[in-house]
């Protein structure tokens, strides 16, 4: 191995930006923020955290880290991508450390378990844990699926293996906040969705079990062939009454009941119901492009 960078996007992240470099620094090599025009000391911090800063506007999250990845000056062989509001713990930054430098030639890629931190509460049922995420991969093996919305990692000439060890999503926001970010989730995901009915524009539809991860690949295929054509008042419920007792999503007490029930019950009726009102609007429309057309005035997208 020689080096590993940590590639991270921000856009007003002071309450997040140097615990999220402090995690990787005792194997990162190299940490790269693409910032996108933060008005707070997002940039400031991350300097002085030690990481190189570039700027670009912001289109959607798919482009902005493709574009991290093609114009940083990244040297290192390995690439880490890492979310603002992420930690990596000291479990699996020991295991980075010790095992990537000498993982086979033929290894492209490397899973990691997330963890999801709410209101304070690791959210550990619900089938929220774990969240087997490619986010760790060699520099030339890799890109992002070019989507607005549950975007991945995705590798090429070789293969994926696993690491054991955690790396936690802990945004220290309140609910206003969560609620605004997953409203704005909701318009990109209606998008993909109705892209996905209408082929309005390009779709990466690459993702597999061998280079991104099993987990992974089965809940796309799950979303795309079976939850998106049922009616979203019966899909939406459906979704959630599954986690939450099925999956024993009761199981996280009343932190969890607040958020089962907010991103996996109202945020999917959410999808579902601006779906709805999108395309209602697009049926009188009389072709793709005109589709398009309206639909990106009603989301504000830049499709």
């Amino acid at each position: 191995m020689t080096g590993l960078a940590v590639l991270i996007l921000a856009q007003d992240e002071e309450r997040h930006i140097a615990r999220a470099i402090a995690s990787a620094a005792g194997f990162a090599t190299e940490v790269f923020v693409i910032d996108s025009g933060s008005t707070d000391r997002t940039v400031e911090l991350a300097q002085a955290a030690g990481a190189q800063v570039l700027t670009n506007p912001w289109i959607n999250y798919a482009r902005q880290f493709q574009w991290g990845m093609d114009n940083a000056p990244i040297t290192a062989e390995w690439i880490l991508r890492l979310d603002a509001d992420e930690i990596v713990e000291a479990d699996l930054a020991a295991r980075i450390g010790s095992e990537l430098p000498f993982l086979p030639a033929d290894v492209a890629g490397v899973t990691i378990d997330r963890k999801h931190i709410f209101m304070g509460r690791w959210i550990r049922h619900g089938g929220r844990h774990p969240l087997r995420l490619l986010r760790l991969f060699r520099r030339g093996h890799g890109r992002i699926e070019q989507r607005w919305m549950d975007e991945h990692i995705l590798v090429e000439n070789g293969r994926v293996v696993h690491f054991a060890g955690g790396f936690a999503d802990h945004n220290l926001h309140d609910l206003s906040f969560f609620i605004d970010k997953h409203n704005k989730y909701a318009t990109r995901e209606a998008v993909d969705v109705l892209n996905q009915k209408y082929g309005l524009f390009a779709r990466d539809r690459d993702i597999t079990e061998s280079n991104a991860s099993r987990q992974t690949a089965f809940r796309r295929r799950m979303k795309e062939a079976v939850y998106n054509p049922l009616p979203f008042p019966v899909s939406a419920l459906g979704y959630f009454l599954h986690r939450y007792f099925i999956q024993l999503g009761f199981l996280d007490g009343r932190e969890g009941l607040v958020y089962h029930f907010l991103q996996g019950y109202w945020y999917r009726f959410l999808v579902g119901a601006k779906v709805m009102e999108f395309e209602r609007a697009l049926a009188a429309c009389d072709n793709a492009e005109e589709k398009l057309s309206r639909l990106r005035a009603l989301s504000g997208l830049k499709l």
